[in-house]
């Protein structure tokens, strides 16, 4: 007993002293440089956010190891808050930008990022050009907001704080769509000064939402119902989703980069599949690893001999010089260190242990520091080039104006040695178990929501909510029992637009100036919650059912599509602890002919309880909420009375009398009924209009009521709302009322050319039109607005609704009116099309989609079963324009386009116009054309556009995807697609011929324009056709077999010419 008694002591006594070691560690070489004033940490006169996060982090820890012991001589007590000092610090520097946040919250502008960098003695904002917008900065402080408060300690202190964090939410939520700087504050890989996409900077705000959603920042003893954060449960979910699609890649111009590694391990353990996880993490350290440490990113400049420190930026391609030199961090393998103690890999944890302690420096008292990087010095770059990896390199401490201590690194060292040291474990260092499996993770809150982060087997519980009770009872004769609206009471079901209204109070603050919830859309699994407001039990149906948006819910096969699209998207990401309960909202328009057999279809394969894979359950609303996720917005409770007037809360009352059409039109969320002095389009009366638009407005206005066919109405009651705005009143209603009303009765109709051209003048814009691009992009393509052959805009990166219904209004409308909402059906197929099958747009550098919707157009004019297309289009005569087709019709018009290899019926001619609308290149074409340029002493041209063989070829890799929009950017200006793609097959056979004759190199300027024609001309002599006849069009529908012997031919004619150099004693052959 006494032997244990003893050995308990020692073991006490060794751990004081450990504890002290790092004590004093601590305050010599982090302590020192905390600013008494605000709190931050910094060695200059200027404090980074992240550097004084981490150095609080880890203070913090050391504070949770000594609150193990009883005597700690108050130094638990000190060091608590020293940490609450500095992130209250922060918080400061923060709250006075407060300006900056509410104007990010609805444009996401570098301009309006919170500052990442501060005045170290004031707090001051730094104003100077510095690269502010890096958001997993923000997203860390409100990650350690939640894990210091909710280990104890006492950060936030007033509602005015509280409002202000949780608009710190809002700013992280739309992270999935905000281009950023990074974490190297560079952007882009070639540091030109453009942000981009980063999978680091989204799976940190992924990690901070998580993380706050239902968190009470008074604490858990000390808290109230409006010191609780609230996050968008479809926000968080499209920033995982992004993320999962980005990684294991960084962004589009880095494969991969030491930014990924605090993103998907500590500190924020933002990936929940292992898998990935270790993906992201070999691919990282497998390219990236050196002996001192790891590079940034491959091609980083950053402190190498070859910088120019005197540029900001880069110029074009400058990042070729520095591949093989980049320097080499050790702060890296610190993190594979925690890394590896957390996940109970103890090799992992002795291999980078032993790189480590080389590396480290040691202080004349003992102490050791971490070097912030090794670097190539001038005189040994050659080597390195050379033989990567194999040369010395040289410390930054001493070298460089570095400062005494690099706070960053020395801060994560600290947690290091701590947990090395077992003074600490992962469960004390992450309070709400980050780090562990997304299933273990420990819930914050038992009350309000929070998400479980793992795929369950979900049942959605589905209510059938009829609009009218003349509707019930027609559905009732089919054996589909529903409810009406006043069946649901004291159960309230609203639009979700009027659920937006009550968040629009959450974290409004006069005092700071800011508002609260931006008017975002609520999402699908956030309609599939149950809500309490004002002691009311609310429902929301989803957006789709709403008919005052855009008008794809009139398309019967476009809503169940949308339907199955939105269930199939609830049952995968649903990460509530309780099942959705979705609410179908039935309207009387469905009662016609057309659309009445499809509906009944998808709800009697409800009844069955699986409708596609999805398990489903139907029953009453009452009888589901148990079994539901109910959010209490008790925050509205603490509103001020008079910031929130229920009577702007107009829940769904469905409809008493079907002839009352103007009102109910004007009624929120009510449907729509005939129109009945509106008929079908009149050729002579349409003919008239267009003749009365050139007057003025009142002598339309005069007119206006003689006027009866749908068309006509739109014509003239368009060029009213173009020259007095669309709020102009016409004396029946504004511009806008009538134009919409017109869209839905044509869309009733199914006049789809007359529904888009109305929603293009009332511009309408659809759901989902900014993640749809997004979802391009993160695919490593770009997408390209704009009608085919005019003026495009290239995406390429995330853009906010806002700026991309300008651009689509702006470049559409003056060619047609109706291009602007077919675009927008596009985007949405396409975005959801290149989720589902990738292989669709193999071979697409961009996605085009004026020319998309081009190849489209060709098909159907192409197609002999266009009568099919004018069956379900509503067209009457004549051929059938694209924007007669039904939005379903126009989505599957889509599919056959971009699946147009398997179209056997098409000619030559055809697929070649098709493919080449599409901008589809072969396997490795980019390569191959490389091959070509190497092999042009003089360069080549292509569409009349010249590329010099030199710098191209040392400026850029033949695998960059600068290379590959090189050569995009030499078919611009050609405007006929079956000859791009005749370009396109002639550079593949030039290249396999170089290829197959090693020895042979052009002596000049490569003309491909030219060998196109001399092939073209070999074909016209060989069948002395008609010289008015076009000859492109002839060459272009030649079997590929036949076509390829001209160009063949054509290749070894222009090396007969005299163009081409042999070397010595080889023969020239071609096979």
């Amino acid at each position: 007993m006494d032997n244990m008694c003893n050995e308990q002591v020692e073991n006490y006594l060794q751990t004081k002293q450990k504890l002290n070691e790092h004590y004093v560690s601590i305050k010599r070489l982090l302590l020192p440089f905390q600013n008494y004033s605000t709190g931050l940490f910094s060695c200059s006169s200027e404090s980074y956010i992240r550097d004084s996060i981490y150095c609080s982090v880890a203070v913090w820890s050391l504070a949770l190891a000594y609150r193990r012991i009883d005597d700690d001589n108050g130094r638990t007590y000190e060091l608590e808050h020293v940490a609450v000092k500095c992130m209250r610090g922060v918080l400061y520097c923060y709250m006075r930008q407060a300006s900056k946040v509410e104007k990010f919250k609805v444009n996401q502008k570098v301009d309006a990022a919170l500052h990442s960098k501060f005045e170290h003695e004031t707090g001051d904002a730094i104003n100077k050009n510095h690269q502010h917008l890096q958001l997993d900065v923000v997203a860390m402080f409100v990650l350690y907001l939640v894990q210091m408060t909710e280990s104890g300690l006492q950060i936030v202190f007033n509602t005015d704080e509280v409002a202000f964090v949780q608009n710190l939410v809002y700013y992280l939520e739309r992270s999935y769509r905000v281009p950023d700087f990074g974490l190297w504050e560079r952007g882009s890989k070639y540091n030109n000064g453009s942000c981009e996409l980063h999978a680091s900077s989204v799976g940190a705000a992924k990690a901070a939402l998580e993380s706050a959603n239902g968190f009470n920042l008074f604490g858990k003893q000390r808290g109230a119902p409006w010191s609780v954060l609230w996050v968008d449960i479809d926000a968080h979910n499209r920033n995982r989703t992004v993320m999962d699609s980005l990684l294991p890649r960084e962004s589009n111009s880095k494969n991969t980069d030491a930014a990924l590694l605090p993103t998907v391990s500590f500190p924020f353990f933002a990936v929940d599949q292992e898998e990935l996880r270790s993906e992201t993490i070999e691919t990282l350290t497998s390219k990236l690893e050196g002996r001192y440490g790891v590079k940034r990113f491959l091609g980083d400049g950053y402190k190498t001999a070859v910088e120019d420190t005197t540029r900001d930026h880069y110029q074009p391609a400058e990042i070729k010089l520095f591949n093989n030199i980049e320097c080499e961090w050790p702060i890296f393998f610190v993190y594979l260190i925690i890394d590896g103690i957390v996940h109970d890999k103890p090799k992992q944890v002795k291999m980078y242990l032993e790189k480590l302690k080389p590396l480290l420096k040691v202080r004349d008292d003992g102490l050791e520091l971490l070097p912030r990087f090794y670097y190539v010095s001038e005189e040994h770059l050659e080597a390195h080039r050379q033989n990567p990896g194999i040369g010395e390199k040289l410390c930054s401490f001493g070298i460089f104006e570095e400062p005494p201590v690099f706070l960053w690194g020395q801060a994560v060292l600290t947690i290091a040695n701590l947990l090395l040291d077992q003074l600490i474990t992962p469960r004390d260092l992450d309070p709400i178990r980050r780090y562990l499996p997304a299933v273990e993770r420990h819930k914050v809150s038992m009350r309000y929501s929070t998400f479980a982060g793992v795929i369950s087997d979900t049942v959605i519980q589905i209510s059938l909510i009829s609009e009218s009770k003349h509707l019930q009872s027609i559905l009732s004769t089919y054996g589909i029992s529903t409810q009406t609206p006043d069946q649901v009471e004291p159960i309230q079901i609203w639009p979700s637009q009027e659920l937006v209204k009550v968040y629009q109070h959450l974290g409004a603050n006069e005092k700071l100036g800011i508002s609260g919830r931006p008017k975002r859309p609520i999402g699908a699994l956030g309609t599939c919650k149950v809500y309490r407001v004002h002691g009311r039990t609310v429902v929301c149906y989803p957006l789709m059912f709403d008919i005052g948006d855009f008008y794809m819910a009139f398309d019967t096969q476009t809503l169940i599509d949308e339907l199955q699209h939105s269930l199939q998207f609830v049952s995968q990401y649903w990460r509530m602890p309780m099942r959705p309960l979705f609410i179908f909202l039935l309207r009387e328009d469905i009662t016609q002919e057309t659309r009445l057999g499809p509906i009944l279809e998808v709800l009697s394969a409800f009844k069955q309880g699986q409708w596609d894979g999805i398990k489903v359950c139907l029953g009453r609303v009452q009888s589901f909420i148990a079994s539901s996720v109910v959010e209490h917005l008790e925050f509205v409770k603490h509103q001020d009375s008079s910031q929130i007037d229920e009577e702007l809360l107009k829940p769904f009352i469905g409809r008493e009398n079907d002839l009352d059409d103007v009102r109910s039109l004007r009624r929120a969320g009510s449907s729509y009924s005939n129109l009945t002095r509106i008929c079908e389009d009149d050729d002579e009366e349409l003919k008239t209009a267009n003749e009365l638009r050139t007057h003025n407005t009142n002598e339309i206005l005069s007119q206006l009521n003689s006027f009866y066919s749908g068309a006509s109405l739109a014509v003239l009651i368009g060029e009213i709302s173009k020259r007095e705005g669309l709020n102009f009143d016409t004396g029946n209603g504004t511009c806008y009322e009538r134009l919409n009303k017109l869209c839905r009765w044509a869309a009733g109709q199914k006049l789809w050319s007359l529904v888009r051209y109305s929603a293009s003048l009332c511009h309408k814009v659809v759901d989902s039109l900014a993640p749809s691009i997004t979802s391009v992009l993160v695919h490593d393509k770009h997408i390209t607005l704009g009608v085919f052959g005019h003026e495009e805009i290239v995406v390429s990166n995330p853009l906010p609704p806002a700026t991309i219904k300008d651009i689509l209004y702006r470049l559409c409308t003056p060619h047609d009116e109706r291009e602007a909402c077919l675009q927008q059906e596009l985007v949405l197929y396409v975005g959801a099309a290149i989720n589902k099958q990738p292989k669709l747009f193999e071979g697409m550098l961009q996605v085009r989609i004026g020319w998309l919707a081009y190849a489209m157009r060709l098909l159907l004019k192409h197609r002999d079963n266009v009568s099919s297309y004018k069956e379900t289009s509503g067209a009457l005569e004549g051929e059938v324009d694209i924007h007669d087709l039904s939005p379903s019709d126009v989505k599957k018009l889509l599919f056959a386009v971009l699946d147009v290899a398997n179209h056997t019926d098409l000619s030559w001619l055809q697929r070649r116009q098709i493919t080449g609308a599409l901008n589809k290149t072969p396997p490795d074409f980019y390569a191959k054309v490389w091959l070509i340029l190497e092999r042009s002493p003089d360069g080549f041209v292509i569409n009349s556009h010249h590329l010099p063989q030199q710098p191209t070829l040392s400026d850029m890799g033949k695998n960059e995807v600068a290379w590959w929009k090189k050569v995009e950017a030499m078919f611009a200006g050609l405007h006929r697609p079956e000859f791009r793609q005749l370009i396109m097959e002639m550079l593949m056979v030039t290249a396999i011929v170089l290829e197959r004759n090693p020895e042979i190199n052009f002596r000049n300027t490569t003309d491909i324009d030219a060998v196109v024609g001399d092939a073209i001309n070999e074909y016209k002599k060989d069948h002395q056709t008609d010289e008015s006849a076009d000859e492109i069009s002839k060459f272009c529908n030649l079997p590929s077999e036949i076509l390829v012997q001209y160009m063949v031919r054509s290749v070894v004619q222009s090396l007969l010419k005299g163009s081409v150099s042999v070397t010595a004693n080889d023969t020239c052959t071609v096979s």
